[in-house]
């Protein structure tokens, strides 16, 4: 072989891996401002409530909406659209987005409102299915939790940064402001989705065949595993900021540098945990439950001390988040022939996850004081622990 072939293959090589990289880039780019469209209100829910004229509890209920959306609009919509070019479905998923927040930008009705959230929360979910399809074409077999992490971090990215900076713009130019900005992101994901995003074809199966892959009892196993190690954390996370009030005693500014630590320990573990899904799925979920359950004990032992909590939610966010490519991997490779179905599945779980988490952590502060809130992750985590054992053993 000549000096000038190895060069010329070298080259292809090279352009085709900068090419696999900016597709990878703009779907991260577009799951990026997905997770700002869904979590900017919970920054501006006073602002939102004002200008509606509803309750801060009916504003909260708008995050509900878009998190009920995705759980169960997304598998209903992938379902739907199984057969479709993934790269037709991410476009649509993407107008879809621009869509429902021009909805809210432009409405100050409630309901519509309500609606609107609801229907971006459904792009949402059918747009990670899709995307998660389309990244791990692109990529050998050895780096598919890797191409999987890449779509799914963009989510955790945007809690650590762009929720912050949205929340920020929007006191400062209100919070309509705030989605405009969302909208014109979307809209350049959208057009660099057209400009760098191959065709993938769909699946020639029909439904029925998918779901009775994706439904089968060991994919709902882990499934249900993933819901566990969700709801653990979220039990927490959901009332951080009283706990470092009222038990680690953080008030002001301070409060801010420690959340925004977890969101970047959040954002390190979803982009790990995909090369550590690659290494062996189900020894990262033991691990990365293992990994909850003990951050979550440290917390209520040692969450009046200052630097060992902050230690301890660091470590809180990189195993739980840290956990999402390897759930996601292991129910792929367990639905089988049933794939592109299941590709939707462990981003409603793990909605559902955070959802029934924030309700046993809301009985226990009623309960009890505010540290109970680690104490019922804890008993959430160590039954994820158990849960992420019994699973391991599952083949596809």
């Amino acid at each position: 072989m000549s000096l000038r072939t190895v060069k010329a293959e070298n080259a292809t090589g090279s352009s085709t891996s900068a090419k696999v990289n900016i597709a990878l880039a703009t779907l991260f780019m577009a799951t990026f401002v997905l997770g700002c469209s869904e979590m900017l209100v919970i920054g501006m829910l006073d602002l939102i409530a004002a200008d509606l004229r509803v309750s801060i509890s009916a504003a909260g209920a708008l995050l509900t909406a878009q998190a009920l959306g995705m759980a169960l609009g997304g598998p209903i919509l992938t379902a739907l659209t199984m057969r479709w070019n993934k790269r037709i479905i991410l476009i649509g998923a993407l107008g879809l987005t621009v869509a429902a927040n021009l909805v809210l930008v432009l409405t100050a009705d409630y309901g519509l409102f309500l609606a609107a959230r609801a229907v971006a929360g459904a792009a949402q979910g059918l747009f990670i299915a899709a995307g998660i399809a389309v990244a791990v074409s692109l990529v050998p077999a050895e780096r598919t939790g890797r191409a999987m992490s890449v779509v799914i971090s963009g989510f955790a990215v945007s809690s650590a940064v762009g929720v912050p900076l949205g929340t920020l713009a929007g006191q400062e130019l209100g919070w309509r402001g705030s989605f405009t900005a969302v909208i014109v992101l979307a809209v350049i994901a959208l057009v660099a989705t057209l400009g760098v995003v191959s065709s993938v074809r769909g699946t020639s199966e029909r439904v029925w065949q998918q779901a009775r892959h994706a439904f089968a009892p060991r994919v709902l196993a882990v499934l249900g595993l993933g819901g566990l190690i969700f709801a653990g954390a979220a039990a927490f996370n959901t009332y951080m900021v009283p706990f470092l009030q009222d038990v680690t005693g953080v008030a002001g500014g301070l409060i801010s540098v420690y959340l925004m630590a977890f969101g970047i320990a959040t954002a390190v573990g979803s982009f790990g945990g995909g090369r550590l899904a690659d290494a062996g799925a189900a020894r990262t979920l033991i691990l990365g439950a293992s990994g909850v359950a003990v951050s979550l004990a440290a917390l209520y032992v040692f969450g009046e001390f200052a630097f060992l909590a902050a230690l301890a939610l660091f470590a809180l966010g990189l195993f739980g988040m840290g956990s999402a490519p390897s759930l996601q991997y292991r129910v792929v490779e367990l639905a089988g022939p049933g794939g592109q179905l299941a590709q939707s599945l462990p981003a409603s779980v793990a909605n559902l996850g955070i959802a029934l988490g924030s309700i046993a952590g809301g009985l226990a502060i009623g309960a009890s004081a505010v540290a109970a809130v680690a104490v019922t992750g804890l008993v959430i985590a160590v039954l994820a622990v158990v849960a992420a054992v019994a699973t391991s053993f599952l083949k596809p």
